[in-house]
């Protein structure tokens, strides 16, 4: 059986250091885990709420600049059988023109976590 979440969210990109940070409003982050640039954040009933990139322009293979310029984000997260797939969509704007991406994650992850959906946004 699948658990559901669907919720407002909000994001950051801190680009001194290069992080780029989505984050599902007014839920708590109660443990994470890394899987090497990507931190995954759950909150006390398992579901995934918040997500950090490391290195962010690199792992998105885009410019910093790009990333300054976000305008809105899109987040779905899946948990089934302890495999996490991760889209991402956000909005930017280079050139003046709106550009969208869509990368996709997936992870197997060692801990067990129940099959759970997520879907989280901010346009």
């Amino acid at each position: 059986m699948n658990r559901n979440l669907n919720a407002p969210g909000e994001f950051d990109y801190d680009s001194s250091n290069d992080i780029l940070f989505f984050k599902v409003k007014e839920r708590n982050y109660e443990k994470s885990i890394e899987l090497g640039d990507l931190v995954i954040d759950f909150d006390d009933e398992e579901f995934v709420v918040g997500l950090q990139i490391f290195n962010a322009s690199i792992f998105m293979g885009l410019p910093k600049k790009v990333l300054i310029n976000l305008k809105g984000f899109h987040l779905q997260s899946q948990i089934l059988n302890q495999i996490l797939t991760l889209r991402l969509t956000f909005v930017t704007m280079i050139r003046n023109k709106t550009t969208e991406y869509k990368p996709i994650i997936y992870q197997k992850i060692d801990d067990t976590i129940p099959n759970s959906e997520l879907v989280c946004s901010l346009n």
